[in-house]
């Protein structure tokens, strides 16, 4: 029996005592494909009849008046207004489209982009891929002659620009989510503004956003300078959501164990409240499928008490293959209750029905860039007071609801009011490489809507130099910077795929890359750890994570990319499946560059020395203590659990893919290298002595 935690208490502002006790008692515990992911409440009407049945739809006319007489709209609307789906169709059917034209809709997470045109080619009768279409990385659903409403995300878009600068075949182009501030959203902004005071004049920008950031978006691309609000070139219409009245409830004193509170606050809303599913927050999928597998547990435990109302727990996060996201939009009977349990992908960019219950752990997972250690991390923190808001609307949608916080009221006053935007605390390598690419030399003038900080900039554009993608005057290099550039790729993987023909190894390097954009290759059921660990360690090398995600890939390939293979060796078929997509398309570029075709035979080293021509910059070096150290700024690192070196004896050099923070800092996909090939191929970075 594991030790209680003791009694979650939550209370209402104004009111005197806890809103929910929730019992001691807990048991212990024993990508994508164009699917339309969307719920329809209204499924039996016609298709105009649901369209009509959006708020959107009372301000099509006006919509349409404001794109005609203003170069940019900021909507201000909630999710599941029909923003995302309705205006593009609005403007289409009033000629945007005309003569060839396409409407471009961005979006910063690409399970929207596939989603939203799902719906739209739904509703138009039409086949994905051809009038509806969506582009993401690794997989363009488009037809260049037909395509004329086209979804993808803001990244694609800069991608575009870099072989079209003035995006000429669009009319208009709607930044859909803009509130999410990622790093490629903010470029496309910044880009754009430069597109329209420059060049296309006749181009329409429409910003979908959240209240907070409508009037900074709208002050941003107002070209007005005089006093004359007539003479304004931006504006901003807010659509009235459907939402209903949502009780707030937090926690009297915060809890040592927000895993455990969530499980005790959701068994406890199910056994006290009558209809209405549960929507719970965390912050990654390890955290969702341990509470996946826990919920499960107590809910198989309640119904052998003849509970009669039953338990549906389903997952959400980004990665989950798309057959198994639109479970959480079927339909259940009347005695069954569901249990979604999701990242923030479920905050903005799906709509789910029938939720009345929200849980919200209060944290959310980011990429931090430490300006003074140069290391780029994800880091659990707490959420900001825009996103807990959004996070509460979400038990308000069809019906009034309750949203449980697992923090203080004391604590949610101080939360921050937004997050802080990608732009400033990320790696600007990316960015930089691309803007170079595009004509921007001059990368400190670009007109950031949130600046980036200086000593990010400079040290991004000194990887680029010790890359070879930058000259010592900061200019792109021919022909390497500008072939890094055009690889969707992060610049150190991009340099690596290039090297791989001098190295003779170009197919396991291919393989390799592939593998490393696919999240949670090896699969551990909780029931089944022992038996997965079994499987996986057939693939283990002492080299490494690196050389491991290799054999895995050659042996799936070996047994015809089997899924019952998979199946027996708790691997993620799917993410397998994907990273033979990858692979592909990223084949096409080596051979689009003229990368001779070679392999390895089987030599490790030529693979590792390879690896370590792009990954230089992420070296670390044994430390006495038995943590690693960072060579240029003797930063503590440490492996992570799940790399297959964690149980090995430690080798005295490795080089990594990425580092998260959960307490300490640790290194993910880590390899072991020789000392001397930091010397030999990136004398430029290391000297003699480090």
């Amino acid at each position: 029996m594991a030790a209680s935690m003791g009694p979650v208490k939550f209370w209402r502002p104004g009111t005197e005592g806890p809103g929910v006790s929730i019992s001691e008692e807990r048991q212990s515990p024993a990508e994508s494909s164009a699917v339309n992911i969307f719920y329809n409440p209204h499924a039996s009407l016609s298709i105009e009849q649901q369209r009509q049945k959006l708020p959107v739809f009372k301000l099509r006319n006006h919509i349409l008046y404001l794109v005609e007489n203003y170069q940019t709209l900021v909507i201000v609307g909630e999710t599941g207004c029909g923003k995302s789906t309705q205006i593009p169709q609005y403007l289409a059917e009033a000629g945007w489209t005309a003569e060839g034209r396409v409407v471009g809709v961005t979006q910063p997470r690409r399970v929207a982009a596939v989603s939203v045109a799902g719906r739209v080619a739904d509703e138009r009768g039409a086949v994905l891929g051809h009038e509806v279409g969506y582009c993401i990385r690794f997989d363009d659903c488009t037809d260049p002659r037909a395509t004329r409403l086209k979804f993808l995300t803001d990244g694609m878009l800069v991608r575009e620009m870099m072989a079209d600068p003035l995006l000429t075949k669009y009319s208009v182009l709607m930044l859909d989510e803009a509130h999410e501030r990622t790093l490629y959203t903010d470029i496309s902004i910044g880009l754009l503004k430069k597109v329209i005071q420059k060049k296309r004049g006749d181009l329409r920008l429409i910003v979908a956003s959240a209240t907070l950031d409508a009037e900074k978006f709208r002050d941003y691309f107002n070209q007005n300078e005089t006093n004359d609000p007539s003479k304004d070139t931006s504006v901003i219409l807010t659509v009235e959501g459907r939402t209903f009245p949502v009780d707030i409830f937090y926690i009297q004193s915060p809890v040592p164990d927000y895993i455990q509170a969530t499980v005790e606050t959701a068994m406890k809303i199910h056994q006290i409240e009558n209809d209405g599913d549960i929507l719970v927050f965390l912050t990654g999928q390890e955290e969702v499928e341990s509470v996946v597998s826990l919920l499960i547990e107590q809910a198989r435990a309640l119904s052998r008490t003849g509970m009669k109302k039953h338990l549906r727990v389903l997952p959400m996060y980004a990665g989950l293959p798309t057959v198994e996201q639109m479970k959480v939009f079927e339909r259940v009977s009347r005695s069954v209750r569901k249990v979604i349990v999701a990242t923030n992908i479920a905050e903005t960019s799906i709509t789910v029905h029938g939720v009345a219950f929200v849980i919200d752990c209060g944290f959310v997972k980011l990429r931090a860039y430490n300006p003074r250690t140069a290391i780029e991390c994800l880091v659990v923190v707490p959420v900001s007071k825009a996103s807990a808001n959004q996070r509460a609307g979400r038990a308000g949608r069809n019906r009034s609801g309750k949203c449980y916080r697992l923090y203080t009221e004391e604590d949610f006053e101080k939360l921050p009011q937004s997050t802080v935007p990608e732009m400033q605390r990320s790696s600007l390598a990316p960015v930089i490489l691309q803007l170079k690419a595009l004509g921007i030399d001059n990368v400190l003038r670009f007109p950031f809507l949130s600046p980036p900080p200086a000593q990010s900039m400079v040290q991004a554009l000194e990887l680029l130099y010790a890359l070879g993608g930058l000259d010592s005057h900061c200019r792109l290099t021919e022909p390497l910077g500008m072939r890094i550039a055009e690889f969707p790729l992060n610049p150190m993987f991009a340099k690596m795929l290039l090297e791989s023909g001098n190295f003779g190894c170009s197919e396991e390097i291919l393989t390799i890359a592939a593998m490393m954009q696919i999240q949670n290759i090896f699969v551990i059921p909780p029931n089944q750890k022992s038996q997965a660990a079994r499987q996986h360690r057939k693939f283990a090398v002492e080299e490494g994570d690196h050389l491991t995600m290799l054999n895995v890939y050659e042996a799936f390939v070996k047994h015809s990319k089997s899924s019952q293979w998979c199946q027996e060796h708790f691997l993620n078929y799917k993410g397998l499946v994907r990273a033979s997509v990858v692979r592909e398309q990223l084949k096409k570029l080596l051979v689009r560059f003229k990368v001779p075709n070679s392999s390895s035979e089987g030599d490790p080293d030529t693979v590792l020395r390879c690896i370590v021509s792009g990954f230089f910059a992420n070296a670390a070096k044994l430390h006495s203590t038995g943590a690693y150290r960072t060579i240029r700024d003797d930063h503590e690192l440490h492996i992570h659990p799940t790399s297959v070196l964690y149980t090995e004896k430690p080798p005295r050099w490795v080089i990594y893919n990425e580092v998260i923070q959960t307490g300490k800092y640790y290194m993910r996909d880590v390899t072991a290298i020789e000392s001397a090939w930091l010397l030999e191929l990136a004398p430029h970075f290391y000297q003699q002595g480090t």
